[in-house]
């Protein structure tokens, strides 16, 4: 009797997906593929993509629809089409209800948006060790403990965002709004006297941040001596000494490395809980000087030992 993990099932019927939204998907064909019911099909995929199924299509198919508004000059109208919408209404009402605005307006004034990622399911059932890399997808993982044993000083700029708790990289589908800051940030940074060849920093904290928010910074790596200066327009934001683990990320390319990342914090999680470790508060993305034949990134993770182990 061949056996078979209910992820991989799952797998498959994503990935059918991917390679259909344009076309009629119908939850019956895709639960007998899986060998399923469609009740437990329905159920299943909920639990293991954290969608239900008719919505992870048409977030899908928004996502390819997004990319198709950025980077060709196809009418709205055959973009609906192509993505799977059926006509440009269907298509324009689940736009405005995702992203907050129209496809002809995103167009005309493009904003960063966050996509629900394609899930990587094999991530959530393979481990690594320490100084172990990980392939997948294109990008390689590798985490290290490090102890940083004196202060990381940054300055930039800092703004607030929706923050849905739980929710995280690749799971909301919305404006992104920690990209607006990136904006601004690179809009102010030949002002600030950062390190030559020093770090980038993305950080996101409460900061006193209100009900529902978190603060957003985004900076440069400075000296210790540049945070006496009084009058600044910038923020400062330290990285402080203590132990972390260091997820290193590392792709061919910036583009890749980026459209990867929430499925790559998604496994890092994973990966904390599954050494008897959480996150202890923030966790900052370091961007160090791109090398010239791949992308890389770094992020550090303060942690704290689980009680139990649970």
């Amino acid at each position: 009797m061949i056996c078979i993990h209910a992820w991989e099932s799952i797998q498959k019927a994503v990935d059918f997906i991917e390679e259909n939204l344009a076309n009629d998907i119908e939850i019956e064909a895709l639960a007998r593929n899986a060998c399923l019911s469609a009740f437990y099909f329905q159920r299943l995929f909920s639990r293991l993509v954290k969608k239900p199924v008719r919505e992870y299509i048409k977030l899908r198919r928004l996502a390819c629809a997004v990319t198709m508004l950025e980077n060709s000059f196809t009418p709205i109208t055959d973009i609906a089409i192509e993505c799977g919408f059926g006509g440009r209404e269907t298509f324009s009402r689940a736009f405005k209800e995702t992203y907050g605005i129209s496809p002809s307006l995103y167009r005309e004034a493009p904003v960063g948006v966050s996509f629900f990622d394609k899930p990587n399911l094999l991530l959530n059932y393979t481990m690594v060790d320490e100084g172990a890399p990980l392939i997948t997808e294109g990008i390689v993982l590798e985490f290290h403990r490090k102890t940083l044993e004196n202060p990381v000083h940054f300055m930039g700029v800092q703004g607030i965002w929706r923050f849905e708790h739980g929710k995280m990289l690749g799971e909301r589908p919305a404006i992104n709004e920690p990209s607006a800051i990136w904006d601004n940030f690179h809009a102010v940074e030949s002002e600030i006297p950062r390190i030559p060849h020093g770090r980038r920093v993305g950080v996101s904290y409460h900061g006193g941040a209100p009900a529902g928010y978190s603060t957003y910074f985004a900076g440069a790596e400075v000296e210790e001596a540049v945070l006496s200066v009084k009058e600044t327009p910038f923020v400062r934001w330290i990285l402080p000494p203590r132990e972390y683990i260091v997820c290193q990320y590392e792709a061919e390319n910036f583009t890749l490395l980026m459209a990867s990342l929430g499925k790559m914090m998604k496994f890092t999680r994973y990966w904390l809980k599954a050494h008897g470790l959480r996150a202890d508060g923030f966790f900052p993305e370091i961007y160090p000087p791109q090398r010239e034949k791949y992308a890389y990134m770094e992020m550090w993770i303060p942690f704290i030992e689980r009680e139990n182990n649970s």
